[in-house]
C-alpha cells in the first residue's frame, strides 16, 4: 500500500513538472503600447528572451509550471523587473515601463566586457546618449565628450586643428579609445580621429574613468571611452542636413543619413549611415592665418548582424573615412608657396567581425572577434616662415609626408554565469599596432611596431543582492620594436616586457537608492610614439617635433577611485547624484620637454623623458533632476588638482642665447583645476522642444613661444562659459514620415581667445578655451524617424 502511494505521488509530481503553460501580454507606458521591448523570463529550469511587437503585444509558450522572474528593458524606459507564477495553461499580464528620462536605466558593456545594467554595474559608466549629442548639436564626436564629468575636449594646434580628450586632468595618450569594445583607435587616428567620426553614426559613448587596463590593455590609465555604432533595432530612414555660420558668416555644412532595416523574425538586420562635411577656414583676428581649417570629410559605413539561431550571432560593421583639412595662410596657393602650411589628406577603413553562441541554458557565452585599422596619410607640414630665400623654398617644397597606420586586434572571450549569479570572464588578445611617418625633406622618420599578447580573466562576487565584488587581472607581453629620426638625430627602442595590471572593485547597496563604488587598478604605458609625437606645429616659422629619449623607461599607475550614486524616483520626480573622488600616482611619467635645440634644417625639437613622478586627485561631480516630462536637469563637473612630485623642466636652455633660462612647473600644464558642463531640456509637447547646454572651462597655465625672441614663456588664462541653445519642432505628415526643424547659436556668449599669436611666427600651439567662436545654425531632418 505504501508503494503504491508512493508511486501516485510520484505520478502526481511528475505530471506537475510536465505541465506547461503560455503567457501573453502587451508592453505599455500609460497606457500607449510599446514596441520592441525586450522581456527576459528566467527560472531554475527555463529561460527565454522575446521582444514585443509593433503594437507591444509578445507571446511566451511552452513555459514549465513554476515561479519565474520577468526582466522587461527597452533604451528610454526603466528596466521593470517583477515574478509570476505560472499554474495554468493560458496567462495573460500587462507590463508597465516608467520613462528613463534621465538615461540611467541603460545597458553598458564597458565595466565589466559583458552587458550590464549601469545602475548594477560595479564601477561608474557615464553614458553620451544619440539625444544629447543632437542637444548639443555636435556633429562629430569631440563636440560632444565635454558633456560628461572629468572629460574635457581641447584643441592643440590653429593650424591644424588636433584635438585631444583628457581625462581626470591626463592628456589623450592615457585614454583607451574603443571602437564597438575593440582597441584598434591607433596613436595617428587620436590626433585627428575624434573630429573625423561624426555622431549620426553613435548609438551611444560610454566612459569609464580611472584605470582600466586589467581589461582594455594599455594606455587605459586615465580610462576608457568606447565609442558604440548604431545596431539595425528598427525599420526606419532619415536624411538631415545642417548649415553652421562660424562667427555669422563661415559656412559648415553637412548632409547625413540613416537607414536600418530588420527582419520580421528580428533575426538578421543592417543599419547603413553616411555623412558629408564641408566647412569652410576661419580667421579670428584678421591677420591671415586660420584658427579653424578648411574641412571636408566623408564618411560611409554598415552594420548587420544575423542570427543562426536564437543562441548564436554573427556581426559585421564597417566604416570608411575620407578627410582633408588645410590650415595657415593663403589655402588658395600650393602648400610651398606659403608661410604656413599643414595639411593632411587621410583615408581611413575600420571594421569588425564578431561570433557569439550561448549554450541552451543561456548560462555560458563564448565569442571571438577580429577588428582592424588601416589609414593612408598624405601631409605636408612647412612653408617659407616668412622667408624667401632659395635654402627656405628647397626645404618647403621638400615638407611633404606620407604616412601608413595599422591595427589589428584578434581576439576570444568566454564568459561564465554561475548557478549562485556569480560571473567568470576570461580572454586571449593579439594586438598589432604598425605605423610608418616620413617626411624626407626634415629627414623624418617613425618606424615603429608594437605587438602586445594579452590574457585577461575576472570574477565577479554576488554573494547577495547588496555587494558585488569584482576582482580581475590582466597579463600583458609587449614587444616594441621603434626607429625614430629627425634632422641627423636618431632613437631606437626596442623593448620585450611582460606586465601584470591587477583590478579590484567593490559595489556595495547602503540602501536602495544609495550605493558605494570603490576600486584600484594598476596601468602601465610602454615606450613608444604617442599622439602627440605624430603631430608637427609650426612655431617661429618653423616646423617643432618630438622624438623619444634614450633609455626611456616604462610609465606605470596605481589609480584609486570611491563614490557615492543616489537615485531615487518621487512620484514623478527622477533624481539622480553623482560624487566620485579620484586618485592617480603616476610613476616614471612621460613627460615633454622643449630643449631649445634648433636642427640643421631650422626645426625645432621636444624631447620625450621620464618624469620624476606626479600625483593627480580631485572630485568629480554629477545631478539629474527631472521633475516632470516637460522639464530635465543635468549638470557636472571636476575640481582637481595634477602636480608633480617634484619640478618639471618644461623648456630646457641650450646655452646659446644670452638671458635664456630653464622653466620649471610644478603642474601639469594646459589643465585647468575646474571645469563642468550643463544640459536643460524644455519639452511642453511632443512637436516642440528647447535645449540650453553649456561648458565651463576654468582658469590654467599655457605655455606660449614669444616670436621675436624665441623664448618660452607661461600664460595664465582666463575662464569661458560656452553656452548654447537649441529649438526643434516635429510633425508628423504621415504614420511613415516625419519631419523636424531645428535652430539655434553655439556659443551664445562668444566666449573665445582672443589673444592668438598672429603672422608667420605665431606660436601654433597657442591655443586654449573653446573649439568655436559663436555659431548660427539651423537643421531639417525627414524620414521614419525612430
Amino acid at each position: 500500500m505504501k508503494s503504491f502511494l508512493f508511486l501516485l505521488v510520484l505520478l502526481k509530481t511528475s505530471l506537475i513538472l510536465s505541465q506547461t503553460g503560455n503567457l501573453e501580454g502587451v508592453v505599455v507606458n500609460e497606457k500607449t503600447p510599446i514596441p520592441y521591448a525586450t522581456i527576459e523570463i528566467s527560472g531554475s529550469s527555463f529561460k527565454t528572451v522575446v521582444y514585443s511587437d509593433e503594437n507591444g503585444l509578445f507571446e511566451i509558450k511552452q513555459i514549465p509550471f513554476g515561479n519565474y522572474s520577468i526582466i522587461t528593458s527597452l533604451l528610454g524606459f526603466q528596466t521593470s523587473s517583477e515574478t509570476i507564477t505560472i499554474d495554468s495553461n493560458n496567462q495573460s499580464k500587462t507590463i508597465s515601463l516608467i520613462e528613463d528620462r534621465l538615461n540611467l536605466d541603460q545597458v553598458v558593456v564597458s565595466a565589466t566586457r559583458n552587458r550590464v545594467n549601469k545602475q548594477k554595474a560595479p564601477v561608474v559608466v557615464n553614458v553620451l546618449s544619440p539625444k544629447l549629442l543632437e542637444a548639443t548639436q555636435s556633429i562629430s564626436i569631440s563636440e560632444g565628450l565635454n558633456f560628461s564629468p572629468g572629460v574635457r575636449v581641447e584643441n592643440n594646434c590653429q593650424n591644424c586643428g588636433f584635438t585631444q580628450v583628457r581625462l581626470n586632468g591626463l592628456d589623450g595618450s592615457y585614454t583607451q579609445v574603443l571602437i564597438n569594445s575593440r582597441a584598434v583607435f591607433s596613436a595617428l587616428n587620436s590626433v585627428y580621429g575624434l573630429e573625423q567620426i561624426p555622431t549620426n553614426i553613435v548609438d551611444r559613448i560610454e566612459v569609464i574613468r580611472s584605470g582600466g587596463s586589467a581589461l582594455y590593455g594599455s594606455n587605459a590609465i586615465a580610462g576608457t571611452i568606447n565609442i558604440i555604432t548604431k545596431d539595425p533595432i528598427l525599420n526606419t530612414w532619415e536624411v538631415g542636413t545642417y548649415l553652421g555660420l562660424v562667427n555669422g558668416d563661415t559656412p559648415d555644412r553637412t548632409l547625413n543619413f540613416n537607414s536600418s532595416l530588420v527582419s520580421d523574425d528580428l533575426m538578421s538586420g543592417i543599419t547603413v549611415f553616411g555623412l558629408y562635411r564641408d566647412r569652410e577656414e576661419f580667421d579670428a583676428n584678421g591677420d591671415g592665418f586660420t584658427e579653424l581649417t578648411t574641412l571636408q570629410n566623408t564618411t560611409f559605413g554598415l552594420k548587420t548582424f544575423l542570427k543562426t539561431n536564437e543562441r548564436s550571432k554573427i556581426s559585421l560593421d564597417l566604416t570608411t573615412i575620407q578627410e582633408y583639412r588645410r590650415g595657415g595662410d593663403r589655402l588658395d596657393l600650393a602648400p610651398h608657396f606659403t608661410d604656413i602650411t599643414e595639411e593632411l589628406d587621410h583615408n581611413t577603413f575600420i571594421g569588425g567581425i564578431t561570433y557569439e553562441v550561448k549554450n541552451k541554458k543561456e548560462t555560458n557565452n563564448f565569442s571571438i572577434y577580429s577588428s582592424g585599422q588601416y589609414t593612408e596619410r598624405d601631409s605636408y607640414y612647412g612653408g617659407l616662415g616668412g622667408s624667401r630665400t632659395r635654402q627656405d623654398s628647397i626645404l618647403a617644397l621638400n615638407s611633404y609626408g606620407t604616412t601608413k597606420d595599422i591595427a589589428l586586434l584578434t581576439g576570444v572571450q568566454f564568459t561564465q554565469n554561475l548557478k549562485n549569479n556569480d560571473i567568470i570572464t576570461a580572454g586571449v588578445e593579439y594586438n598589432i599596432s604598425d605605423t610608418e611617418d616620413i617626411i624626407t625633406g626634415y629627414n623624418r622618420l617613425i618606424d615603429q611596431q608594437v605587438h602586445t599578447i594579452g590574457s585577461y580573466a575576472q570574477y565577479e562576487w554576488k554573494p547577495n543582492d547588496k555587494l558585488t565584488a569584482l576582482i580581475g587581472t590582466r597579463l600583458d607581453h609587449v614587444d616594441v620594436d621603434g626607429n625614430y629620426n629627425i634632422g641627423g638625430i636618431s632613437r631606437n627602442v626596442s623593448i620585450d616586457r611582460t606586465v601584470l595590471s591587477p583590478r579590484i572593485t567593490i559595489s556595495y547597496s547602503i540602501l536602495n537608492s544609495l550605493k558605494f563604488r570603490g576600486g584600484y587598478a594598476r596601468g602601465f604605458r610602454a615606450p613608444q610614439a604617442f599622439n602627440e609625437d605624430l603631430h608637427i606645429s609650426s612655431v617661429g616659422g618653423e616646423p617643432q617635433f618630438v622624438i623619444l629619449s634614450e633609455d626611456l623607461d616604462t610609465e606605470f599607475s596605481n589609480a584609486f577611485t570611491a563614490s557615492l550614486n543616489y537615485s531615487k524616483n518621487f512620484n514623478k520626480i527622477q533624481t539622480d547624484f553623482l560624487l566620485e573622488g579620484f586618485f592617480t600616482d603616476l610613476r616614471d611619467p612621460f613627460t615633454l620637454v622643449s630643449t631649445g635645440a634648433v636642427l640643421e634644417n631650422g626645426s625645432i625639437l621636444e624631447e620625450v623623458r621620464n618624469g620624476s613622478g606626479a600625483k593627480v586627485f580631485g572630485t568629480n561631480f554629477e545631478i539629474g533632476i527631472s521633475p516632470s516630462k516637460k522639464w530635465q536637469f543635468q549638470f557636472g563637473g571636476t575640481i582637481q588638482k595634477s602636480a608633480y612630485d617634484e619640478d618639471q623642466i618644461l623648456f630646457e636652455t641650450d646655452g646659446s642665447v644670452t638671458g635664456e633660462t630653464d622653466i620649471v612647473v610644478d603642474e601639469f600644464v594646459r589643465n585647468p583645476n575646474s571645469y563642468g558642463y550643463l544640459n536643460a531640456s524644455w519639452i511642453p509637447n511632443k512637436k516642440f522642444n528647447i535645449d540650453i547646454t553649456g561648458t565651463y572651462t576654468g582658469r590654467m597655465t599655457v605655455p606660449r613661444v614669444v616670436s621675436e625672441s624665441g623664448f618660452l614663456n607661461l600664460v595664465d588664462t582666463n575662464s569661458f562659459l560656452d553656452m548654447n541653445l537649441k529649438a526643434e519642432y516635429h510633425t508628423d505628415v504621415s504614420e511613415n514620415f516625419q519631419m523636424t526643424f531645428s535652430g539655434g547659436v553655439k556659443n551664445i556668449f562668444n566666449s573665445y581667445q582672443d589673444d592668438f599669436d598672429i603672422g608667420p611666427l605665431r606660436d601654433s600651439d597657442y591655443i586654449y578655451g573653446p573649439g568655436n567662436p559663436r555659431t548660427f545654425f539651423i537643421g531639417i531632418k525627414f524620414g521614419k524617424l525612430d
